[in-house]
């Protein structure tokens, strides 16, 4: 058995890949339901190939686009709060060191120590590196969790492609008459290996996964296929 030290301890924990996860997960939804319920919403209102065929294209390019840009927009404005924070905490070291060694300090016992304790770990670490501690500890912030904006916009967008290519393939092949019972079933089917991969990944419940993915999938494109057949005009 493997010797487990400080080194390889995180080896076998999931929290490390939490947030190209998330973008990941969220990318590959998106890309099966967006395209899945804007085909089943065209092809709702179409008597032919060509339509579907052009909007789902359209919907795919645009989307993979779309999660990009906007993920890396999100994530950078998480990034610049990061840093702000950290540029307000180096100054308050600087101008009032005892009220934030008192802060840390509080923070410890806040946690379960000694308020003797406390204030003694807070001492020695803010000796060691103050900065890093109360980044670490007071604000929330360590590398595990840093946000990393080009990784989030490159997961998001290109799992959204992937994601999306899949209802893309069965409309390419699916009988126009029937294309919405298709793409349905083809949809939940592919979530539902979403949503277990997504679990297997994260090391979290695949049922619970499976489960949450596949009715909210269904809901969306339940109402897709509502607006194509209410308001469609057939082209």
């Amino acid at each position: 058995m493997k010797k487990v030290t400080l080194d390889n301890y995180m080896d076998s924990h999931y929290i490390h890949r939490s947030n190209w996860l998330r973008a990941a997960v969220l990318g590959a939804n998106d890309g099966i339901i967006s395209v899945s319920s804007l085909a089943i919403g065209v092809a709702a209102a179409s008597a032919t190939r060509e339509p579907v065929v052009l909007a789902t294209v359209a919907g795919l390019v645009a989307g993979a686009l779309s999660m990009a840009a906007g993920e890396y927009v999100s994530v950078s404005s998480q990034t610049d709060t990061e840093k702000a924070d950290i540029e307000r905490e180096k100054k308050e070291l600087l101008e009032m060191p005892e009220e934030e060694l008192h802060i840390l300090a509080q923070i410890y016992e806040q946690r379960g120590l000694k308020s003797e304790t406390a204030m003694l770990v807070a001492q020695e670490l803010t000796e060691a590196d103050a900065l890093g501690t109360h980044i670490r500890d007071e604000l929330g912030i360590n590398e595990i969790t840093k946000a990393n904006p080009i990784q989030a916009a490159l997961a998001s967008g290109a799992s959204f492609l992937v994601g999306g290519v899949l209802p893309l393939a069965v409309i390419l092949f699916a009988p126009i008459p029937q294309m919405e019972y298709w793409l349905y079933a083809s949809t939940i089917i592919f979530l539902m290996i979403l949503g277990a991969t997504a679990a297997k990944t994260g090391g979290s419940s695949i049922k619970k996964a499976i489960l949450r993915i596949t009715v909210w999938g269904t809901i969306a494109m339940g109402l897709s296929a509502l607006v194509g057949y209410l308001f469609g005009v057939q082209v």
